[in-house]
């Protein structure tokens, strides 16, 4: 079957010809990497180390959003700080165009993720997300959004409301989505003004690279405004004395390089909800995309709807609960 989407005509010999346009020659090999949003390719260049090809979905970011992500990554980098920013050719270029797709190139980076249960992984972490977010609050995006109640929250919840949610659990997800976010909406109210700086937006153990000690975050592809917090409680798992435990670690060592403020804890089950909201969303956006049906095959059953809904159940009472804190 023949796709129509953009994707469909990023044909080997695109990708290749596309690398060769900025002076790098391939020697034919390539090799497709784990990635949805973008679709990313390593790249083998004749007498060279292989580069990282990563090719920008259509319409998702404008150009100026696309520079705001690889001027931060840049900015990171010149402070020495381990992120793989794009590669810049000869004019300070890291966007470029080909045939009607945006891509950029990157060094190749191996390495595995972090272990969370290892304490001095945590600390080291929580020093480098220190660093990257004194940096991430120099200044601010102006044309990249913000994470937010709205446009993780609400929209999400109305697409799936209107255009996804099988008529036999329709009442149940929009009772109880409309309750979740009338909660959230309450506790942002009682909290106040959220502080926003440049995170990385998506700092999931997938998109940290692990190797000799060290560590390398990679994909600032959804780096936005968003509280620090954002990028720290993606890495905690487990039972509650679990989390407070990984916590300690990674505020010990992210407040040798900048203030956190303890505040922000409150914000841990309110933005771990938006995301799951925003998943489901971003899943639903993208079904016209041949590899999501692949990737996500049960999307459309009521299985897995009953699931989210026992999810969402779930953060529901968790929003309820008092907030992760230090101390016991």
């Amino acid at each position: 079957m023949t796709s129509n989407h953009p994707f469909a005509s990023l044909t080997p010999d695109l990708i290749m010809d596309a690398v060769e346009s900025l002076g790098y020659w391939s020697d034919g090999r390539f090799i497709a990497l784990n990635s949805y949003e973008n679709r990313v390719y390593q790249v083998g260049i004749e007498e060279q180390s292989p580069i990282i090809a990563k090719f920008y979905r259509p319409e998702r970011w404008t150009d100026a959003q696309i520079l705001e992500d690889h001027q931060f990554s840049w900015q990171l980098a010149e402070q020495e700080l381990p992120v793989v920013p794009p590669i810049r050719n000869n004019e300070g270029q890291t966007l470029f165009h080909f045939q009607g797709f945006r891509f950029a190139l990157y060094e190749r980076r191996g390495g595995y993720a972090p272990e969370l249960s290892n304490m001095d992984h945590l600390y080291t972490l929580g020093q480098l997300l220190g660093r990257i977010h004194a940096v991430g609050a120099t200044e601010k995006f102006q044309s990249r959004p913000s994470l937010n109640l709205q446009n993780f929250g609400q929209q999400s919840f109305d697409l799936i409301s209107q255009q996804h949610i099988p008529d036999s659990l329709k009442q149940a997800y929009t009772t109880l989505g409309a309750d979740v976010l009338q909660l959230m909406q309450t506790k942002l109210t009682a909290y106040g003004p959220v502080h926003e700086i440049r995170v990385h937006g998506d700092c999931h153990t997938g998109n940290i690279l692990w190797r000799d000690d060290h560590a390398h975050f990679v994909d600032m592809d959804d780096t936005r405004m968003a509280p620090a917090i954002q990028d720290i409680w993606m890495l905690l798992s487990g039972s509650r004395e679990e989390q407070r435990s990984q916590l300690q670690e990674l505020l010990e060592g992210y407040e040798e390089f900048n203030d956190f403020d303890m505040r922000e804890l409150q914000l841990i089950e309110i933005y771990r909800t938006l995301r799951i909201m925003q998943h489901v969303a971003w899943v639903a956006k993208r079904w016209d995309d041949p590899a999501f049906p692949i990737a996500f095959a049960g999307f459309n059953s009521e299985r897995f709807w009953s699931e989210h809904i026992l999810t969402l159940r779930e953060q529901f009472a968790a929003l309820q609960e008092p907030a992760l804190s230090l101390y016991p």
